[in-house]
């Protein structure tokens, strides 16, 4: 049985034309970037041409890209780049960030630095009473993410940045989930650095950048042969790397389109949620269009996402870094969900190919799996 996708905020599918760059670099033109012949000279124009077309989608300069194997590893470059080069201080992250942040700041707490979580309220937004406790102590750094990809949340980065510069702290935001779905830009953000990844925008897997302020001082967290400005050594992965840039450019032309039409099969589909009585998360405060976040009291959220796989709809107990962990979100914890609420959240997620006819199908097999699953319940009690 082929699955109807709906899980697109943990990876999409690549994008035929993003495959049609990476092939010749798979192939016939192999050579290494670093290389001074002409098989390298290829592919360091390859790399360069990727480089040119991320730096165009969230505007900045090419040279203030740079490539490394996902959002994972830009966000640890971030922190951990950043904290080689300051005194130790306060760090100051927001309580809904990605674990791939969450935790470089809590190693951070081991080395002398003080962690300080960032409250969300019950919206699922950063709340700038507590943004501007924090930074009365000496802070070093700040983190806070662009969208969340559990709730969709947009958060107001420019307005904790503007804070974070006062405080003379650098400010650094994830924008892995915003990338592609929301305009992006770096200036009017106001950070110092910037995270994004290719393979939330139909993109390989293995590549994204962070994207840096060129006064940032940053030590790399990875040695060797000096490659990416001397940041990120490592043999450029240069068909991932050619594969971003079209992923890029190709976001850049159908994100004006797409939009629009993901929030009108979200609402769509959030009105036969609220017709079935879930609670949707976040709901109230803006949010990146393709995302919905909702549970049903007495559900958990993992065997409502086994119910609906088997119905043949793919969609996620949460996050999907943290699926194995059987604790409740922690942004749904850090937004004063109840912890028996949080257990059933099921995040839904839609694409570009998604249709109306198939959020119409999936109202339909969630409906008769809440209703099989409460009175599986009401059996039990």
């Amino acid at each position: 049985m082929e699955h109807v996708y709906f899980d697109h905020n943990a990876t999409t599918p690549l994008d035929e034309r993003v495959f049609e760059a990476m092939v010749p670099y798979l192939r016939g033109r192999y050579g290494n970037a670093s290389s001074r012949h002409e098989p390298g000279t290829v592919a360091r124009k390859a790399v360069n041409a990727a480089r040119e077309q991320v730096a165009a989608l969230v505007n900045v300069q090419p040279s203030q890209v740079i490539f490394v194997s996902g959002g994972t590893e830009a966000n640890n470059l971030f922190i951990g780049g950043a904290a080689s080069c300051l005194k130790p201080a306060q760090v100051a992250v927001s309580a809904i960030e990605h674990p791939c942040v969450a935790r470089p700041a809590q190693e951070l707490a081991r080395h002398g630095w003080k962690l300080r979580k960032l409250a969300a309220g019950r919206d699922g937004q950063v709340e700038f009473a507590d943004v501007d406790e924090a930074l009365k102590a000496p802070t070093g750094i700040v983190s806070v993410m662009l969208a969340n990809n559990e709730t969709g949340v947009i958060q107001d980065v420019a307005a904790v940045a503007e804070r974070a510069r006062r405080a003379k702290a650098w400010m650094h935001t994830d924008a892995v989930q915003a990338l592609g779905k929301v305009p992006v830009d770096f200036a009017a953000l106001g950070v110092h650095a910037m995270t994004v990844s290719a393979h939330k925008i139909y993109g390989p897997k293995g590549a994204g950048a962070l994207i840096v302020d060129k006064r940032l001082e940053l030590r790399p967290i990875i040695h060797g042969g000096g490659h990416e400005q001397g940041l990120r050594s490592g043999t450029e992965n240069v068909p991932a790397i050619a594969g971003f840039g079209a992923a890029c450019e190709l976001a850049a032309a159908r994100m004006g389109g797409l939009a629009p039409r993901l929030e009108k099969l979200r609402a769509r589909l959030e009105e036969g949620l609220h017709g079935l009585g879930a609670a949707i998360f976040g709901e109230r405060a803006p949010r990146i269009p393709n995302t919905s976040y909702f549970a049903f009291k007495g559900i958990e959220g993992e065997t409502l996402v086994i119910e609906l796989d088997r119905a043949g709809f793919a969609v996620a107990p949460g996050a999907a870094c943290s699926s194995a962990n059987p604790e409740p979100s922690a942004t749904l914890i850090a937004m004063s969900v109840a912890p028996e609420i949080a257990r059933g959240a099921v995040r839904f997620s839609l694409g570009a190919a998604n249709t109306q006819e198939q959020v119409d199908d999936f109202l339909k097999a969630l409906k008769a799996a809440v209703a099989r699953l409460r009175s599986m319940t009401a059996v039990v009690v």
